[in-house]
């Protein structure tokens, strides 16, 4: 009788224990990252953001009495890479949400595996194939590369502007924009009297750009690209003395390093950008003031750098994250997913995010400012 009774209190006390452990168990956030490669000034803010801020999540207690446990890989800017990393992190370390593609590339590479998994997925890139159409487990941090055009040509229309050269990337980000840009353009009276491509690595553009300067009539140029490739379209632009024709470019070089690269030839340059990279100039009634001057102050004392939106990108992901998994009381994946899907009033770094069934960005075009270099820094456009 005393050893059934021993029995049955063992094992009722490994049950315990077993429930404590598991409720004690680190959460798994998985990401792929483009911290090297071409695509590197995108990707290297968004790891060191998401580094920071689990260590700070879990220095204050966590999530539900659990520490983030980030386990990240970097693709080296290659899609395929991205493929079998993300493959590696849902098999092999089992993560419970994951947050990463950089670019439109690695992010579409690693959509249909996130699919098949039933895992929840929070994509940093840009372009609208990754929401559009929606996607049960695929969500998205950053503006569309369909809302960055509006957001132009809205710009462009108020200026008097209708003729325009468009100048596209062959990247996965460049080549929706320049789609997207084709698509709403004829909506703001834009017509596209130009349209040319250039590669993510070319090193001189200027035979494009003389062609777009050749057409007759043409009032601007709009570029569509990220990383490196905008910077060496300004340098261009500004060797072939085009600095009179307005140069908009898209929220794919919302950075200090845009300017940086691109030295003098970026005066004058118009884009859309989330509130971050102009903080200090909101107002103080700003939703977004709070966030934005917060994470830009950390930023800076961590690293002696200034941020980029590209790391506000991941952070909203991150908080996003949290949120959801608060919401869903742990880290169920489809009640972890159900959650993302119903966030509302969600104040990020990028804007306010309002998402449902249909919306897995939840932003529209008051989460873009437009701005404009003036003296090597940004000034916002009213």
């Amino acid at each position: 009788m005393f050893a059934t009774i021993f029995k049955k209190t063992a094992i009722a006390a490994a049950l315990l224990l077993a429930a404590g452990a598991a409720l004690a168990e680190n959460i798994k956030i998985g990401s792929v990252l483009s911290v090297s490669g071409p695509a590197a000034f995108l990707g290297d803010p968004e790891l060191k953001t998401l580094q920071m801020y689990v260590e700070k999540i879990n220095a204050e207690g966590g999530v539900l009495g659990r520490k983030l446990e980030l386990l990240h890989y970097d693709d080296g800017s290659d899609a395929a890479k991205a493929n079998g990393f993300t493959k590696r992190l849902i098999e092999s370390d089992k993560v419970d949400v994951l947050i990463g593609g950089t670019t439109t590339g690695a992010t579409m590479a690693m959509a249909p595996l996130v699919d098949k998994a039933g895992l929840p997925f929070i994509s940093l890139a840009g372009a609208v194939v990754i929401i559009d159409p929606v996607k049960k487990w695929v969500f998205k941090t950053p503006h569309t590369d369909r809302m960055a055009a509006e957001k132009v040509f809205e710009d462009m229309k108020k200026r008097g502007i209708s003729k325009v050269g468009l100048l596209s990337e062959t990247s996965g980000f460049g080549a929706s924009g320049r789609k997207e840009a084709q698509h709403v353009a004829a909506k703001y009276g834009i017509n596209l009297v130009a349209d040319e491509t250039y590669g993510p690595k070319d090193t001189d553009v200027t035979a494009q750009l003389t062609r777009i300067k050749g057409v007759a009539g043409v009032q601007a140029v709009f570029v569509f690209g990220l990383g490196q490739g905008p910077a060496v379209v300004t340098k261009n632009y500004g060797q072939l003395g085009m600095t009179a024709l307005p140069m908009y470019q898209s929220h794919g070089v919302a950075s200090d390093e845009y300017i940086k690269l691109s030295g003098k030839a970026a005066e004058g340059v118009r884009l859309p950008t989330p509130a971050l990279l102009i903080g200090q100039m909101l107002a103080a009634g700003d939703a977004q003031k709070a966030i934005v001057t917060g994470y830009d102050k950390a930023y800076k004392e961590r690293f002696k750098a200034d941020p980029s939106t590209f790391g506000g990108y991941a952070l909203d992901a991150l908080n996003l994250t949290v949120d959801a998994i608060k919401r869903a009381g742990g880290t169920d994946k489809e009640k972890v997913r159900s959650a993302l899907e119903q966030t509302k009033g969600f104040v990020g770094t990028t804007g306010v995010f309002n998402m449902s069934p249909a919306d897995h960005m939840g932003l529209d075009l008051s989460a873009f400012r437009m701005v404009e270099v003036k003296n090597a820094d940004w000034q916002l456009q009213k």
